[in-house]
């Protein structure tokens, strides 16, 4: 998703980018490793059994599960009766976390604002219709 992403809005992965992830069987797999390489990224995969590669995204998964999941969450419009429930909260979740929350490390501003500031100090702003694009 992330590197769909970054495509559709040009900024295409730079030269050393690195793909963290624990020693699942499926970011061990062969298939996996290949489409890492072909998008140029280089794999950088966790030592079984050490807690400390999954430090991250088990503090993500605990807040998706408070702040999306839980009763009472903004993102819950009733039950998650069916799978398409879930599929749509995490969807909604997933693109206000990436887009519209406001985060203290990056100055009480959106990650998204964060990035295009960045990428026009850098390399100014994106012109014609990368500019214009929304994310989904």
């Amino acid at each position: 998703m992330a590197l769909w992403r970054r495509d559709h809005t040009d900024r295409p992965v730079l030269p050393g980018m690195i793909h963290h992830s624990d020693a699942g069987s499926q970011y061990t797999s062969v298939r996996f490793t290949e489409t890492v390489a072909l998008h140029g990224l280089s794999a950088s995969i966790g030592s079984v059994g050490d807690a400390y590669d999954n430090a991250a995204a088990e503090s993500t998964i605990g807040l998706y599960k408070n702040e999306a999941v839980a009763a009472g969450s903004p993102f819950r419009t009733g039950p998650l009766r069916n799978l398409s429930d879930v599929e749509t909260l995490t969807m909604n979740y997933v693109h206000w976390y990436g887009n519209e929350r406001l985060h203290s490390q990056l100055g009480n501003v959106t990650p998204e604002e964060y990035e295009q500031a960045y990428y026009a100090s850098t390399t100014g702003s994106p012109s014609g219709d990368a500019a214009n694009k929304k994310t989904a």
